[in-house]
């Protein structure tokens, strides 16, 4: 589908990922034709300025006309995406959605452009699903590997900045170091503990096998991306006390060894990658240099010394950018061959 104009809606326009949306069309020099920003009830009534155009955000309700709209990117939590998905895709509207309320559906394609782009095209209820950030990092890594044999198993231990909870989680961060330096009690408000000076090894929910939800989202969306039902994967997700961009530590068993050549020399190659891989100090990629672009780096590329057909390997991306509003932006991209 190739349109010289694209019709476009952000729902959630005024949180993190919304605001990141709008950088990202403009950055991305997507074909923006008519833009309408929708919000709660607090936000609605605001006016945004994007490109010259001043936009006032809509309130969302069921009354909402989405006619006219190509795609909409939805970023405004599970049970709104849930509650207005019909609302929204009523006229024929493209919904991209950041929740997670339909990553597992069967009839709704979970898409990551550089891994499984012809996934965007089978959308039966118009809606693709934009994958938990974590998942995203780590599929745009595993793909170059996998190309050269198949992954049989992934163990992933996850570094997630406080970006993660969104903008007011960050502010959080911010406050409690300034409360720390003052010489007063920080307050933990979005997060179960102090974040400040400390990491907290618990991202959402725990379930009943000791996992927490966000562990368990890594299992199950990778094997959904990648098409491998019998990929194991196990997570343990940690939050750190920085502002932007995840880490990951990831170990990956292919069915046959890949060389440390191998795997760096497919590393840099791959769509979307960009290899920071050394043996001197600053040579890896770290989140303070990374917050704000674009790509998934990765380095620290070695042997498993545990594993002989293991490879173990670090990548850090910028969790609102490519682990969520670039992505989303990427797929309709590739639906609308921009």
């Amino acid at each position: 589908m190739n349109k010289t104009s694209i019709n476009v809606a952000i729902v959630g326009a005024s949180g993190a990922v919304g605001q990141e949306f709008l950088r990202v069309l403009r950055e991305q020099n997507f074909p923006v034709g008519d833009l309408r920003l929708f919000g709660s009830q607090r936000s609605a009534g605001s006016v945004v300025e994007w490109c010259g155009r001043n936009v006032v955000i809509e309130q969302l309700s069921h009354d909402s006309d989405f006619s006219g709209i190509d795609v909409a990117f939805v970023s405004a939590g599970a049970s709104v995406s849930k509650e207005y998905a019909a609302t929204i895709t009523a006229a024929g509207a493209l919904m991209i959605d950041n929740s997670s309320a339909f990553r597992m559906d069967a009839d709704v394609p979970l898409v990551v452009p550089e891994v499984n782009p012809d996934d965007a095209f089978n959308t039966p209820r118009r809606i693709i699903a934009n994958p938990n950030c974590t998942t995203i990092q780590m599929v745009v890594a595993l793909k170059p590997i996998n190309d050269l044999s198949p992954i049989r198993r992934v163990h992933v231990a996850t570094y997630q900045a406080a970006s993660g909870a969104g903008a007011s989680a960050m502010d959080e961060l911010e406050s409690q170091h300034r409360d720390i330096a003052a010489g007063r009690e920080p307050k933990a408000e979005k997060f179960v503990d102090q974040l400040a000076f400390n990491v907290i090894p618990h991202i959402d929910v725990f379930g009943d096998n000791g996992y927490t939800r966000e562990e368990m989202k890594m299992h199950f969306e990778t094997k959904k991306i990648m098409h491998a039902p019998a990929l194991e994967v196990s997570a343990t997700c940690v939050r750190v006390p920085v502002l932007r961009a995840h880490s990951e530590a990831i170990w990956a068993e292919t069915e046959t060894p890949v060389s440390v050549e191998s795997a760096r020399e497919a590393f840099a190659m791959a769509k979307g990658i960009v290899l920071v891989d050394g043996h001197a100090p600053k040579e890896y990629p770290m989140p303070l240099h990374i917050a704000g672009l674009d790509p998934v780096y990765v380095g620290r590329i070695r042997a498993d010394l545990a594993n002989p057909c293991g490879l173990s390997f670090w990548t850090v991306a910028d969790q609102i950018k490519k682990g969520a509003a670039l992505n989303a932006v990427q797929i309709a991209q590739t639906v609308f061959r921009l």
